[in-house]
C-alpha cells in the first residue's frame, strides 16, 4: 500500500492508495484523515463550505477558511492546487472569469480571460483559399491567447486576508512532492501523453515510456519552481522575469506568437455582473466577453411565464420548452457577442422581457423548431474548463470558472516551467460560419482583433433569495456550461430538487446549431421518444459538464454537491 505524508506549514494531508474512507477537515496542526482522492458527494457544513473538481483542491481551500482565510483566500489556494492536481482543466496557462458576492451586499466581477497576442489578425487560421485551418486554432503554439490566470489571482488577492504565500504553498509542495494518481486521472494522462510529447518541444511531467497506473505518483518540479517564483515575486514571477522567458523561449521553438510586450500589458479586468429575477430569486452571472450570463438570463427568463413546475422534471413537455428557450439564446450569441471593449454588446435589449416575449412568440408546443428558420433576434443598436464553489462562515461567496479550453488545451507544456498552454484562440470565429471545436459558430462580434478577449460560455453564477446568499454554481463544459447551469436551477427553483439532485441528473443541451438535442446516456427513455416524434434530431453522449454547488439553507447549513460525473468532491467544515 503506497502513502506520502505531505506537511504543508498548517496541516497535513494523507495520500493513501486504497483508502475509501472520508474526507473530512479537522483543523489546523492535524492530519486531514485519511483520503487518496477518495470523494465526498454530498455533504452538511456549519460553517463553511467548498466544491471543486478535484478532493485535495476542495480539502485545502477548506483548511485555508478553517485558518481563518475568507472564500476569497479559499478561491486562490483552490485554484492554485487544480493547477497542481487537474491539469487538464485546472490551470496558470489559461484564464477565467470570478464572481462573488461579499458579506456587505457588494458584487465583484474579475475577468482574467485570455486575450488575443498583438501579433494575431483576424484572418490568421485561413489557407490561402480562404479556408479555416482548424488545427492552428485547436493544437501546438499558435492556439495559445494571453494567459489571465495570474492575474486573476492576484485581483482576486485584493479581498483575501491571509498573506500569499500561506495561499500558494500547498500547491508548491504538492506540485514538489507529487501527489497519487487516481484511476480516471491515470486514463486521462495515458491518452493524451503522446500528444504532448508531440506537440511539446522539450520532455514534459506527464510523459513516461510506460502505461500511468493508479497509485502512481506524479511529479512536476518545473511547475513548483515556476509556482515558488510567483511566491517570491508576485505577478511578475509569472508575467515577467525567468518565467515569462521561458514562455517566449516555448513560443520562438513552437513558432508562437506571444510575447515579453503580451505579457507585460496583461491585465484582469473588472466587470459589473449580469442581475435578473425569476421566479423571486435575484441570478447573478458573468457579463460579456463571457456569453453565459447573458444565455442563462434569456433562456431563464424565456421560460418563466410558462408553468414550469406543473409540467414536472423531464417530461417532453418541460423539455420542450427548455431546449426551444436553449435554441434561440445560442442564436442570438452567434449573432451579437462578443469583447464589449470591441463590440457593442446589446446586452438590456436581450434580456429584456418584450425582446425574450417576441423571441418565443413562434414556440409551438409539441412541434420541433427549425434552427433554419430562426435565427438571432434583429436588434436595433450601435468543454475543457473547470469550476469551484466557495462559501465561507461570514457569507461571502465566491464562484469560479476557469479553463485551458480544450482538454489539456493546446497541449503545449512550456519547457522548463511546467505548465500547459491554452487553446482559446479557438474560441474567436476563426471564420464566420465554421463552428470551433465545441460546434459553436459565430460572426464579426468575435472576430480576432489583437488585445480582444475571445468569447466564453463560462458561467459562474449565484443565487439571493430574499436579499440573502443561497447558491454558487457552475461548471465546466464548453457551450454546454450555460444550458447545465439553466437546468440545475431549474431544478433546484421549480422541480424543489436537493441541490445533489438537481446536479446529478440527467442533462440535454441544443445550441441552435447544429440543429440537434445533446442527450445523456440515462435520460429518460419515454421523453426520448417524445420528442423524436415532435421532430426532434437526438445525439446521446455519456456525459455533460461537471456541476459542482454550494446551496445556503434556511438554518444556515451550507448543501455542498459534487458532480458525480468525474472525480469532483466537497470539503468544509
Amino acid at each position: 500500500m503506497r502513502k506520502h505524508l505531505l506537511v504543508f506549514g498548517f496541516w497535513g494531508i494523507l495520500l493513501n492508495a486504497n483508502a475509501q474512507s472520508v474526507v473530512s477537515i479537522v483543523g489546523p496542526n492535524k492530519e486531514i484523515d485519511p483520503y487518496h482522492y477518495s470523494v465526498v458527494k454530498r455533504a452538511a457544513f456549519k460553517q463553511a463550505a467548498v466544491s471543486s473538481a478535484h478532493p485535495l483542491a476542495s480539502m485545502v481551500g477548506a483548511a485555508i477558511m478553517k485558518k481563518g482565510g475568507n472564500a476569497f483566500d479559499a478561491a486562490i489556494a483552490t485554484q492554485l492546487v487544480l493547477a497542481v492536481v487537474f491539469p487538464n482543466a485546472g490551470n496558470i496557462g489559461g484564464g477565467g472569469f470570478l464572481l462573488a458576492r461579499k458579506t456587505n451586499g457588494e458584487l465583484i466581477g474579475i475577468d482574467y480571460r485570455e486575450a488575443a497576442p498583438e501579433k494575431s489578425s483576424r484572418d490568421m487560421y485561413l489557407d490561402k483559399s480562404g479556408n479555416a485551418q482548424l488545427n492552428l486554432s485547436q493544437h501546438g503554439h499558435l492556439a495559445s491567447g494571453i494567459p489571465g490566470t495570474i492575474a486573476g489571482l492576484f485581483a482576486t488577492y485584493a479581498y483575501a486576508k491571509l498573506p500569499f504565500r500561506e495561499l500558494i504553498q500547498p500547491a508548491i509542495d504538492i506540485a514538489a512532492k507529487g501527489f497519487v494518481l487516481t484511476e480516471k486521472e491515470a486514463a486521462s494522462i495515458n491518452g493524451i501523453k503522446e500528444s504532448i510529447a508531440k506537440i511539446s518541444t522539450q520532455p514534459t511531467a506527464f510523459y513516461k515510456s510506460t502505461r500511468w497506473r493508479v497509485g502512481d505518483t506524479l511529479i512536476q518540479k518545473d511547475l513548483a519552481n515556476t509556482l515558488e517564483r510567483i511566491q517570491k515575486e508576485g505577478a511578475l514571477g509569472f508575467y515577467g522575469g525567468k518565467t515569462a522567458d521561458l514562455i517566449i523561449a516555448e513560443m520562438e521553438r513552437g513558432k508562437g506568437i506571444i510575447s515579453h510586450s503580451d505579457l507585460k500589458n496583461y491585465t484582469a479586468k473588472l466587470r459589473e455582473p449580469i442581475v435578473f429575477n425569476y421566479r423571486n430569486h435575484e441570478i447573478v452571472s458573468f457579463a460579456p466577453p463571457s456569453s453565459g450570463g447573458i444565455l442563462l438570463a434569456q433562456m431563464l427568463k424565456m421560460i418563466e411565464k410558462f408553468p414550469v413546475g406543473k409540467m414536472k422534471f423531464q417530461t417532453p413537455e418541460s423539455v420542450q420548452l427548455m431546449i426551444e428557450a436553449e435554441r434561440r439564446a445560442f442564436a442570438d450569441r452567434a449573432e451579437h457577442m462578443g469583447d464589449p471593449d470591441f463590440w457593442k454588446v446589446p446586452v438590456k435589449t436581450m434580456i429584456s422581457d418584450a425582446y425574450l416575449a417576441q423571441r418565443m412568440s413562434d414556440y409551438i408546443p409539441n412541434k420541433a423548431g427549425s434552427s433554419k428558420e430562426i435565427n438571432a433576434g434583429k436588434i436595433s443598436e450601435s468543454e475543457e474548463t473547470t469550476h469551484l464553489s466557495v462559501v465561507d462562515g461570514a457569507g461571502n461567496i465566491v464562484s469560479v470558472t476557469t479553463t485551458l479550453n480544450g482538454s489539456y488545451g493546446s497541449k503545449v507544456v512550456v519547457g522548463g516551467a511546467g505548465f500547459l498552454l491554452n487553446n482559446e484562440m479557438d474560441d474567436f470565429s476563426v471564420k464566420p460560419g465554421v463552428p470551433n471545436m465545441f460546434g459553436a459558430v459565430g460572426g464579426e462580434a468575435n472576430a480576432i482583433v489583437p488585445g480582444k478577449r475571445m468569447l466564453s460560455s463560462m458561467t459562474p453564477t449565484l443565487v439571493l433569495k430574499n436579499k440573502k446568499p443561497y447558491i454558487v454554481i457552475g461548471t465546466p463544459g464548453g457551450t454546454t456550461i450555460p444550458t447545465s447551469v439553466y437546468q440545475a436551477l431549474v431544478n433546484m427553483i421549480d422541480f424543489n430538487m436537493n441541490l445533489g439532485d438537481a446536479i446529478d441528473l440527467p442533462k440535454f443541451h441544443h445550441q441552435w446549431l447544429p440543429d440537434e438535442v445533446m442527450i445523456e446516456t440515462n435520460f429518460n427513455p419515454k421523453t426520448k421518444e417524445a420528442l423524436q416524434k415532435m421532430g426532434y434530431t437526438l445525439k446521446d453522449r455519456s456525459s455533460i459538464g461537471r456541476t459542482d454547488g454550494i446551496r445556503i439553507l434556511p438554518n444556515k447549513i451550507r448543501e455542498a454537491a459534487a458532480d458525480k460525473r468525474g472525480d469532483d468532491s466537497v470539503a468544509g467544515f
